[in-house]
């Protein structure tokens, strides 16, 4: 007789910090930071703390979206933009072709 054994949700969960992809949130925090205290503006630190907290917002949807929504991105961008048909992957071009289909 088999024995089920049941998976906790704690062994599977994606590494979130403040509901948010980890690296993203402490990116833009960094950005914010970085904004506020090389201005040394009140108008500077304003407009980083709205910054930062637009970004949460947005990186909040983002990984209610998919905890991997950064990634998906990632893949997507090294995708190209066209990829011409071929007939067969066995086609030999002729000379009068060139090299425009391989």
């Amino acid at each position: 007789m088999l024995k089920s054994i049941p998976i906790r949700r704690i062994g599977i969960r994606h590494t979130l910090f403040l509901e948010c992809d980890r690296e993203l949130v402490m990116l833009s925090g960094l950005f914010s930071f970085a904004l506020i205290f090389s201005a040394q503006d009140f108008k500077a630190t304003i407009f980083g703390v709205v910054l930062w907290l637009l970004s949460l917002y947005v990186l909040r949807l983002m990984a209610k979206a998919d905890p991997l929504m950064r990634y998906v991105y990632l893949r997507h961008r090294k995708y190209a933009e066209y990829y011409p048909a071929h007939s067969t992957p066995f086609r030999e071009n002729t000379n009068k072709q060139g090299k425009r289909y391989s």
